[in-house]
């Protein structure tokens, strides 16, 4: 069985994105962060934490506690839905192999394009590949 897939058929049918899945203590924790929109409330997590609870019990997923939360404000971005969905955000791109002899990059996301996407670092644009990308999160804006 797919977790993932599972995970994303699930929750999106009650109006939250899977954004990241973290299995721990050989395979015993299951973390899993969701988001919407307009955020992610206490409430959201207790409902979804026992609505999940139920669809492994019938889909005989074998974990011994599982934790649903918010990704947070420094929240990963994965997916190319994730890059366009927060253009104008800052962000810390860490890439697979350095370009220009770099490897970590701060900067303005700007528009995805077919896989490549912009970020403005020092008011310069940076073309970047998705596929170079190993992790990528955003940087807090506390103004």
């Amino acid at each position: 069985m797919d977790l993932r897939a599972l995970l994303e058929t699930t929750l999106t049918g009650l109006g939250f994105e899977l954004v990241d899945i973290e299995i721990a203590n050989r395979g015993r924790l299951l973390r899993v962060f969701i988001d919407k929109p307009e955020g992610i409330s206490i409430e959201d997590c207790t409902a979804v934490s026992n609505h999940l609870s139920r669809v492994f019990a019938v889909e005989n997923v074998d974990y011994d506690r599982l934790e649903v939360s918010s990704p947070g404000m420094d929240r990963p971005l994965n997916k190319e839905a994730d890059f366009a969905r927060f253009v104008g955000h800052r962000a810390r791109i860490k890439l697979r192999l350095p370009i220009a002899g770099r490897k970590i990059f701060s900067g303005i996301l700007g528009e995805m394009h077919e896989g490549v996407f912009q970020l403005l670092v020092d008011e310069k644009p940076v073309l970047l590949s998705l596929a170079d990308v190993d992790k990528a999160r955003l940087i807090p804006d506390f103004d």
